[in-house]
C-alpha cells in the first residue's frame, strides 16, 4: 500500500514535504512521484499525492538527541 497525503487548501510542494518529512529539501522527490501535478504551485484542498519512500538524511549540525544518537560525556 502506498502512502498518500491529501492536500489542504494553500499547500505548496515545499510545505507538504516539510509536513510529511520535516524538511522541504524533499520537494523534488515529491514532485517526481506526482508528475501529473507538476504544474501546480498552490494546491486546492483534496488533491491526493503519492508519498514516495525516502531515506531521511540527518544533519551533522543536529544535537545528539535529535539524531537518535547518545550523548557521551567527556
Amino acid at each position: 500500500m502506498l502512502d498518500t497525503y491529501t492536500t489542504k487548501s494553500g499547500d505548496t510542494w515545499d510545505t507538504v514535504a516539510y509536513k510529511v518529512w520535516g524538511n522541504e529539501m524533499y520537494m523534488d522527490t515529491l514532485i517526481k512521484a506526482n508528475l501529473e501535478h507538476k504544474d501546480t504551485f498552490i494546491f486546492p484542498a483534496g488533491v491526493i499525492l503519492t508519498l514516495p519512500e525516502i531515506t531521511l538524511e540527518v544533519s551533522d549540525s543536529l544535537p545528539p538527541w535529535k539524531k537518535g544518537g547518545v550523548a557521551v560525556n567527556e
